[in-house]
This record gives C-alpha cells, sequence and structure tokens, in this order.
C-alpha cells in the first residue's frame, strides 16, 4: 500500500508539472502574439503606416499595465483562495479576451482587451511556480521549474507559426489552445502546503504587508531587481533588432520576429542547463550569477557586430536568450524567499513586475540615445541594469534546498504547524 501512495504521488506531481508547463506555454504565446503581429494587425484595421509605431506602443503599454494589475490581483487571490482558483481564472480571462481580439477593428477596442488579456496572462506563471516548489520535494522543486521554463517559452516559437495563418485566426488558435488546457485542468490538486493555512486565520496574501518592514520590502525589491537585465534583451536589442541592424551596417535586414523566436528557443534551452547547473552546485545564487555574465558576453559581443548577417544575428539571439535562461531559477528563488501565506502573491508580482519594468527601460534607452547614439546608449543600460541585478543577488539569501512549510510574519518565519485552525 505504501508504494501505490508513493506511485500515485508522483503521477499527481508530474501531471501538475505538465499542466503548468503547458500553461505557461499558452502564456508566453499570449504574450508575445501582438508583438508579433503587431505591425500587420494594425495595418488592417485602418491605422496609418506612419501610426503604426506610436499606436503599437500604445497598446503593448496597456498590455503591460494590466499585466502590473493582474499580478497583485491574481497573486493575493492565490495566497486568499488558493493557487488551483488562480489556475483556472486566469486562462478563462485571457482565453477569451484572445477570442475577442480577433474580432477588433478599431485601436481602442484593441487596446482594452489587450489590457484585460494582461490581466489574464499575470497569474499563469506564479500560480505555476507555486504550485510546483510547493509539491515537489525541496531537494528536486528545481527541476520543476526548469520543465516548467523550458516548454513554456517555445509558446514564442508556436506564436510565430501561428501568425503565419493570418493575426486574426493567430488570436483564435491561442484562444483554443487556452480552454484545451482549462479542460485538462480539470484533473489538478491543490497545494498541500496551502491546505494546511486555508483554514487557520492567519493573515494570506496581504500585499501590502510587503512593505510593512525595510527588511521585507528590501527583501522583495531585491526579487525583482536581479531579473531587470532580461527585459533590455528583449524589449530594446531584440525588438529593435532593424534599427540596430542599421547601425551596425548589417549585410542584410535583420528581422524583430525571427529574433525573438530565436531568443525563446535559447532561453528554452538555457533554462534546462540553469535547472540543472542549480541542481548540481546546489545553488540559486551561483547559477543567477553564471548565467548573468552570459548575458552580458552576448549582448557585448551583439553590440561589436559591425556588419552583422542575418545568420549571426540569429545565433547571437540563441546565445543571449541562452544567458536569460536563468528566468525559471528568478522565480523560483523569489517564491522560496517568501513564507506560505504571502508566496504566491509574491511569486506572481515579481515576474510581473519584471515585465513591466520594460517601460522605464524604454524610456533609459530613449533619453541615453539622444546624446549617445543606440549604441552606447544600449551600453549604458545594460551596465546600469547588471549592476543594480548583482548588487540585488549579494542581498539575498541562498535558498537551494530550504523548508518551504512555513509563514511569513513582520520579521520572522514561523512553522505552519506551530498555527492551530481558526
Amino acid at each position: 500500500m505504501p508504494n501505490s501512495l508513493t506511485a500515485k504521488a508522483s503521477r499527481n506531481v508530474i501531471f501538475l508539472v505538465i499542466v503548468a508547463s503547458l500553461g505557461y506555454f499558452v502564456d508566453i504565446y499570449d504574450l508575445l502574439v501582438f508583438s508579433i503581429i503587431r505591425k500587420t494587425s494594425l495595418l488592417d484595421i485602418g491605422v496609418s503606416p506612419d501610426n503604426v509605431l506610436s499606436e503599437g506602443i500604445y497598446i503593448i503599454n496597456l498590455q503591460v499595465f494590466g499585466l502590473m494589475i493582474g499580478g497583485i490581483l491574481w497573486g493575493v487571490m492565490g495566497d486568499k483562495l488558493g493557487r488551483i482558483k488562480v489556475l483556472f481564472g486566469s486562462i478563462l480571462l485571457y482565453s477569451a479576451a484572445n477570442f475577442a481580439n480577433g474580432f477588433v477593428h478599431d485601436v481602442n477596442t484593441y487596446a482594452v482587451i489587450r489590457f484585460i488579456a494582461g490581466i489574464g496572462l499575470a497569474g499563469e506563471l506564479g500560480a505555476g511556480i507555486t504550485l510546483v516548489t510547493e509539491t515537489m520535494s525541496k531537494e528536486k522543486r528545481g527541476y520543476g521549474a526548469m520543465i516548467v521554463s523550458a516548454v513554456g517559452v517555445l509558446g514564442a516559437t508556436g506564436a510565430v507559426f501561428a501568425a503565419r495563418y493570418g493575426w486574426r485566426n493567430a488570436y483564435f488558435i491561442g484562444a483554443g489552445l487556452g480552454l484545451l488546457l482549462l479542460l485538462l485542468r480539470l484533473g489538478t490538486f491543490e497545494s498541500g502546503l496551502f491546505k494546511n493555512i486555508e483554514q487557520t486565520n492567519i493573515s494570506k496574501g496581504n500585499f501590502f504587508s510587503l512593505f510593512t518592514s525595510f527588511k521585507k520590502f528590501k527583501k522583495y525589491l531585491c526579487c525583482i531587481l536581479i531579473g531587470a537585465p532580461s527585459w533590455l534583451v528583449t524589449g530594446v536589442l531584440v525588438t529593435l533588432a532593424p534599427e540596430f541592424g542599421k547601425v551596425l551596417g548589417a549585410k542584410e535586414a535583420l528581422s524583430a520576429g525571427d529574433g525573438i523566436m530565436y531568443l525563446y528557443i535559447g532561453l528554452a534551452v538555457g533554462g534546462m542547463f540553469a535547472g540543472l547547473f542549480s541542481q548540481v552546485t546546489r545553488s540559486r545564487k551561483l547559477t543567477m550569477l553564471v548565467f548573468q555574465i552570459l548575458l552580458i558576453v552576448g549582448e557585448i559581443v551583439y553590440l561589436r557586430s559591425t556588419g552583422i548577417t542575418n545568420r549571426q544575428f540569429i545565433g547571437l539571439c540563441i546565445f543571449m536568450g541562452f544567458g536569460v535562461g536563468f528566468w525559471p531559477i528568478f522565480i523560483t528563488i523569489a517564491a522560496e524567499q517568501f513564507g506560505t501565506n504571502i508566496r504566491s502573491t509574491v511569486a506572481t508580482t515579481v515576474p510581473n513586475f519584471v515585465r513591466a519594468l520594460l517601460i522605464p527601460i524604454n524610456f533609459g534607452f530613449i533619453f541615453f540615445k539622444g546624446s549617445h547614439g543606440m549604441i552606447n546608449s544600449a551600453y549604458i543600460m545594460m551596465c546600469i541594469l547588471n549592476v543594480i541585478a548583482f548588487l540585488s543577488l549579494s542581498q539575498l539569501k541562498e535558498t537551494f534546498g530550504k523548508d518551504l512549510n512555513y509563514l511569513e510574519e513582520s520579521e520572522t518565519e514561523k512553522p505552519i504547524a506551530s498555527i492551530a485552525p481558526a
């Protein structure tokens, strides 16, 4: 009997990891689909070529704002109502939004629906990683996060291929994938650690409690800032590849769409290696440091690639994506830094706040570009973001193998077993 129970528990964990992985796949698909079909879709609904860039930024900014709002909303709900409810609610919302996006005919409607989609998308990754880290053993949970990320980021490739069937169909495909995944999730189960505190009177999902002490706020802020360098690559170096190509004297036009696809292929591979590296070295912090250094190397080579060819660009995108493979480790660190009663809030808000950093990163890049040019502006932003990330990483404790069966209170970590039900 014990062996059969153990086998069943193992199957349940495997199923949970698969569901979380596929959920992140759909999340990345929907997160990037607008960036891929931006120009085509806006021209098709009547936006003039001169206004495609400005209207596209307007829509992207609303989507990012939705991610920020949704990160807080779903994170708090995950701690108050359970991780599973977030997985169902978030995917239902962004699937409905994507379906509606396939019917838009004007910019404002387009933007509002992408805002709603952003709210829905914000809940997927944090809830999935929280479930995986709380369900798997402390020695092996890094493997779970590794698989979730490696499968998930391939959603970018899916979005690129779907866009070939028309931009409206790309949204319909995204909505359909979400609804199929919703059915698959009917067999998922709630985190045991959350069940242990569900009926207690302990404060759960109090977002503002993260700001009640300098020590807790500092830890939370550092969890966000260690991931900041990733979005300079995605949002600036690759998204603006055509413009960088002209400055670098590229021998052929560089495609941002292809760059994003190969960047995420590299990220998938890098995520696998980062997960394995953290398990072998038994250190999340060392893994972050090594992969951030690899990312810096890739950025420098890219910015020095005078006369770059399309093949070289693809290779550099894969390499830089490999460096951004620290992404699953970064989210796992955030989840492991805080107690069960606030863990979902942290794990859900942190990646979405990092995504929102694209706004100040773009602002800083444009600010420095005016007086220093594109290449030097990129160098300046790279230095600023990585110095901040390294300093933030140095302030965090190592969390590999940490027991997550505790509650977060004002300044202490209190074991769940010591809390009586209400």
